[in-house]
């Protein structure tokens, strides 16, 4: 099986956790600071910018959504259990402060896909 969109996908996911690990030295904590979050929006702007520019092909489009549907929602949940547990020891403004952001990543959901487009493959339309 072939697999396109690989190469887009690490390389997103290593500049995120490069961003992570820096801005992790710029506040003064051990570890990656938001490396993943920052893979994830560096997927999206990349690949609507590709789409946009017409240089994103079907293939290429495909294996994205096949690393999406099996690798992100994973990623998500491991990053997701390690804030809620450094939240919750962390003491209740952490707690807040992070429900406060999944609350505004939940309102951003919108946004983000008027910013993508449409989906290909949906209405029997592609992007």
């Amino acid at each position: 099986m072939l697999i396109y969109g690989t190469a887009l996908l690490g390389g997103c996911l290593l500049g995120g956790r490069l961003a992570g690990a820096w801005l992790a030295r710029q506040v003064g904590v051990a570890g990656d600071v938001g490396g993943v979050g920052i893979a994830m929006l560096l997927l999206v702007a990349t690949t609507a910018l590709l789409r946009r520019s017409g240089r994103l092909d079907a293939q290429t489009t495909t294996g994205i959504g096949y690393w999406g549907g099996i690798y992100i929602p994973i990623v998500v949940a491991m990053a997701a259990t390690l804030d809620v547990r450094a939240a919750l020891g962390g003491g209740v403004v952490a707690a807040v402060a992070a429900g406060a952001v999944v609350a505004a990543a939940f309102c951003l959901v919108p946004v983000i896909v008027r910013i993508g487009g449409r989906l290909p493959g949906r209405d029997g339309e592609t992007a």
